[in-house]
């Protein structure tokens, strides 16, 4: 079971613990940066693969534990909410880059290609849920197809990236992937290690971050879904909020995008792995409609997201891109249909 700590430690260390995953989240942003400049894949795809994935850790952590505890509607839940809580995200680091809009700036086809693999993982999911109740050893057949879809994804991720097949017109205002100069002393080995020092800083204090969150949770009497969707899920997404900020600080602008993305793609396997460990049939089969609702007002924000993308639209409300005000806005619209079902 999931050890609740009492209130007067789990406050004190939930501050902690986020202070914790802002600091070593601006420094994991920046060496992932250096990285993508070194090995030449470039930010789109570093963040993608390293970032994307290092900062959901602490999520997939917590998705598998309630998974394992049998509680899989809150696995399900933290699952399907950090995705739409890191999409959000993206809209806030679109307001953190005044100058024009996210989306125009850091135009790449590698991003467009990661949103366009969600909406299909998020596709798959769907069917999962709301297809016919069928398994093999309790494992849904979703989950080797989401698996392979999502390999398959990344292929063409770095593909595009190595060989793309067309690029966005180029603006006043676009930012290009450009490798900075190597400074002096700064060696493969020393990016690397430092990476991976500040990865396993961010799985440790997302894992106490988590156990937090659902101390905190568990003595407010909330649902499942509520604790999974909102809390949960926001709590266990923070290292891609602070992430992003980051990398849009530094003027890694591909970077504050493709880790959103491809972190978000990375988060469906969520499902897929919870899928394996819950032992009362699929996992999918003990979705509510609260969380088929969640995936579906997902699916329509991505969709926006991508539209955003491929329109790239200077300035919108706000001073934001239409796309960012409307993720939002649908944000909002399903954390209030989550609240008024729990």
């Amino acid at each position: 079971m999931i050890e609740i700590w009492p209130l007067q430690i789990s406050i004190p260390l939930f501050i902690a613990m986020a202070v914790i995953i802002a600091l070593v989240g601006t420094r994991l942003a920046r060496g992932v940066d250096r990285l993508a400049d070194r090995t030449g894949l470039g930010e789109a795809f570093m963040g993608a693969v390293f970032l994307g994935a290092c900062t959901s850790l602490p999520g997939i952590t917590a998705s598998v534990t309630a998974a394992a505890e049998n509680y899989p509607t809150l696995a399900l839940a933290n699952a399907f909410g950090g995705i739409a809580a890191q999409t959000a995200f993206l809209a806030i680091a679109d307001m953190v880059h005044p100058r024009v809009n996210l989306e125009h700036a850091a135009a790449d086809v590698t991003n467009m290609i990661q949103g366009s693999l969600l909406i299909v993982l998020l596709s798959i999911l769907m069917v999962g849920m709301v297809g016919p109740q069928v398994s093999f050893l309790g494992i849904h057949p979703v989950t080797p197809i989401l698996l392979i879809t999502y390999i398959f994804g990344m292929r063409l991720v770095l593909r595009s990236h190595t060989e793309p097949m067309w690029r966005p017109r180029m603006t006043r205002e676009t930012w290009q992937d450009v490798p900075e100069e190597t400074p002096a002393g700064e060696s493969l080995k020393k990016l690397w290690t430092g990476f991976f020092l500040s990865a396993f800083l961010i799985i440790v204090a997302g894992w106490v971050l988590t156990h937090c969150a659902v101390s905190i949770a568990s003595q407010t009497g909330l649902s499942e879904s509520l604790v999974g969707g909102l809390m949960l899920a926001v709590t266990t997404s923070l290292p891609e909020l602070v992430t992003s900020i980051a990398a849009v600080r530094q003027g890694a602008l591909s970077l504050a995008v493709g880790g959103i993305l491809g972190g978000n793609a990375f988060d469906t396997l969520f499902a897929a792995v919870a899928d394996t460990v819950y032992r009362k049939g699929s996992i999918y089969h003990a979705a509510t409609s609260r969380e088929i609702t969640l995936v579906a007002l997902t699916l329509v924000m991505v969709g926006v997201l991508v539209m955003g993308l491929l329109q790239r639209e200077k300035r919108g409300i706000a001073n934001i891109g239409f796309e960012s005000f409307l993720v939002l806005a649908i944000y909002i619209l399903a954390m209030v249909m989550l609240r008024g079902s729990g």
